[in-house]
């Protein structure tokens, strides 16, 4: 056999999907076997795949074992003489795996290949080519700056920023998102290193390939960049570089690296190097993560006050001047004021990527009809003027509406988009964009398709594919969704990413496939049209779901005494508060196996308000109902279930 195919997944099925019906193409007219090691996914791999690629060989994990031991896993029963070691978020073209096969069978000194890289946007992606990670290199790429002068011969080393991207290489380290490897050096070097977290396995291999001997020549083995061919890449790395775990876990692959490679004085001076870009990159992420998060909830905060503050002043020097009221008290209520308003905000998701002027109203309704039912709560004698409150809260929101419109202008927060796509263009044959119609009806927001770019002439289509480009500088189109065929190759689908992916939304379905895929960039997770939607995946629902169940739980304790005359169960129900507020349970769940549903911590009662003991359904009456609570979710149904099933909550 000339070539195995060795595919990791872990809860990305649609993604491998789409990959597999690529690379099934790619392997036409090669001897070749796809291997996919499922590392416990939660998402219903196994009942999505298995049956959709009966000629692929899947191998399904009880447990997630680790990128490294996944791919050794299948090498030990690989029967290929090249093994490629793929990511399950990438698109190859046609004659990927023929080009770059016949490249290592000309190129005998070539121990391993890697291939020319673009993200979801079709933005060549550095890390197709790196070099080792010297003390300098490392330093460089730590420091940032690597960032600002990324063709340099010296700083931008680590990604080899000075070579051509559209010319053949020989290069240090391959990515492992695509390894193409002999499976003689293979058999004499070992597989990946499993101790290896992240960052480092695809290094430790492609230094210990450049370690290994030509059999009878002396000469060493090289690892080759190859640039006569391009595959997508859609999600990247999966850890944001800005961040403290990214430099954390960089750090820790550099050092691993060196303590296993290095030899002699220069590992500690490498050692020292990289602790002080490490202390350094830490310090301006912290800075970043601060200003991010905690600064602009912080200026809220104070904006409210000094309104509120404000408010009184206006309100005693022109409207009561008579009344003096107790500088302490006022003091302390308007900072309490404040606080509940940046608690609510979390709830109601505010503070979001996104900045929606809906959000913003919504938290100030909310904030002002618990102030003023706090209030009247309140005795007589530590009360203040109502119209205080009310003259305060809606200057307050005038000025954070206003405050909200200077970070807009100058961009410290993005506005939300709209939902709706407003133009979508499918391109491919008039059965594909049947297939999208069936698949969008079930996204939210669904894309409003707008026309069929057809791979043939047809009169109910906009045009041609030779038309594209004249067609989209005629219609204002944000989204294309190419549909893979023997009309329309992954070839020319991969040229029409590079072509448009810096101005539209780009998207991928394989004629007979259950999905629609991309990303727009390498620093977020990737889209999926053709899932269904689930309401219970929504943060702000997710928090107030768990804020229920924390104040339901706090009510019921609170009530204990009482339980023992109204409840069949009182201290099976208090051992269920105290679960629920230590993260342990929620109130209401699933029922069975979620079987690919957003997750939810084990429940008290099902769906549909029953103890899991008593629930009678068939496996698939449960998954239904599971479905359905999902998609559905809402707070008060919860809140319904939990007070109208009081009884059942104790059940154990």
């Amino acid at each position: 056999m000339r070539l195995t195919v060795i595919i990791v997944n872990y809860n990305v099925k649609y993604f491998l999907e789409q990959c597999l019906c690529s690379v099934l193409k790619a392997c036409g007219g090669i001897d070749a076997e796809v291997l996919v090691v499922d590392n416990a996914s939660a998402d219903g791999s196994r009942a999505f795949l298995e049956s959709r690629f009966p000629t692929v060989c899947f191998i399904w994990n009880s447990e997630n074992i680790g990128f490294g031991r996944a791919c050794n896993q299948a090498l030990s029963i690989a029967r290929g003489r090249y093994i490629l070691f793929l990511n399950p978020d990438t698109i190859v073209p046609e004659d990927c795996f023929h080009k770059c096969l016949d490249f290592m069978d000309r190129q005998s000194d070539a121990g391993a290949l890697g291939i020319r890289m673009l993200d979801g946007a079709g933005r060549f992606l550095p890390e197709s080519k790196r070099s080792f990670p010297s003390p300098l290199t490392a330093f460089y790429k730590l420091s940032g700056l690597s960032a600002l002068f990324p063709h340099s011969k010296v700083f931008a080393r680590y990604h080899l920023g000075h070579l051509n991207e559209h010319q053949d290489h020989e290069v240090d380290v391959l990515a492992g998102a695509f390894m193409l490897i002999r499976k003689e050096v293979l058999d004499r070097t070992g597989g990946f290193d499993a101790s290896f977290f992240m960052y480092g396995e695809d290094i430790d291999l492609s230094y210990r390939i450049q370690q290994t001997t030509l059999p009878g020549t002396g000469m060493r083995y090289k690892n080759y960049y190859f640039s006569q061919s391009s595959i997508l890449h859609f999600k990247g790395e999966s850890t944001r570089k800005g961040t403290l775990n990214y430099v954390r876990l960089f750090y820790l692959a550099m050092s691993q690296f060196v303590q296993k490679h290095a030899k002699g004085s220069g590992s500690f001076v490498f050692s020292g190097m990289i602790r002080f870009a490490i202390w350094f990159r830490a310090v301006l992420s912290l800075l970043r993560q601060v200003l991010q998060k905690a600064a602009l909830p912080f200026l809220d905060a104070l904006i409210i006050y000094t309104t509120y503050r404000i408010s009184k002043n206006i309100w005693t020097t022109y409207f009561r001047p008579e009344i003096i009221y107790a500088e302490k008290l006022l003091h302390i209520s308007f900072i309490g004021f404040s606080v509940l308003f940046l608690i609510v905000s979390y709830y109601t998701g505010l503070y979001q990527k996104k900045f929606r002027l809906a959000q913003l109203v919504y938290s100030s309704a909310i904030s002002l009809l618990i102030l003023l039912a706090v209030y009247s709560l309140l005795p007589e004698s530590i009360r203040f003027s109502r119209a205080i409150v009310l003259f305060g809260s809606f200057f307050s929101f005038a000025m954070l509406v206003l405050w909200r419109r200077i970070l807009l202008a100058i961009r410290f927060i993005d506005p939300a988009e709209n939902k709706a796509v407003p133009y979508t263009l499918v391109v491919g044959r008039q059965a594909d964009g049947r297939e999208v119609n069936i698949l969008t009806s079930r996204a939210n927001p669904a894309p409003d398709i707008r026309g069929l770019v057809s791979t043939e002439p047809e009169s109910s289509s906009l045009g041609t594919v030779d038309q594209l480009k004249t067609i989209l500088e005629s219609v204002p189109v944000r989204q294309l969704i190419l549909c893979a065929s023997e009309r329309l190759s992954y070839k020319e689908i991969i040229r029409l990413f590079e072509q448009n992916g810096d101005r539209l939304q780009l998207r991928i379905h394989a004629a007979g496939s259950k999905s629609i895929v991309g990303s727009d960039s390498k620093e977020y997770a990737g889209d999926v049209i053709g899932q269904p939607y689930y309401k219970l995946t929504d943060p702000v629902r997710r928090r107030l779901k768990r804020l229920a169940d924390f104040l339901v739980a706090v009510l019921w304790i609170l009530l204990f005494p009482v339980h023992f005359i109204l409840h069949p169960q009182p201290l099976q129900l208090l051992i269920n508060c105290l679960q629920v507020l230590f993260f342990q349970k929620t109130w209401i769940g699933y029922s069975g196996d979620a079987g690919g549903l957003p997750l939810v911590l084990p429940s008290v009662l099902g769906p549909a308000g029953l103890p899991h003991a008593q629930n009678e359904l068939p496996e698939e009456g449960k998954r239904q109902a599971n479905a359905w609570y999902a998609s559905e979710y809402e707070v008060w149904y919860d809140l319904i279930m939990v007070f109208s099933h009081y009884k059942k909550l104790g059940a154990s």
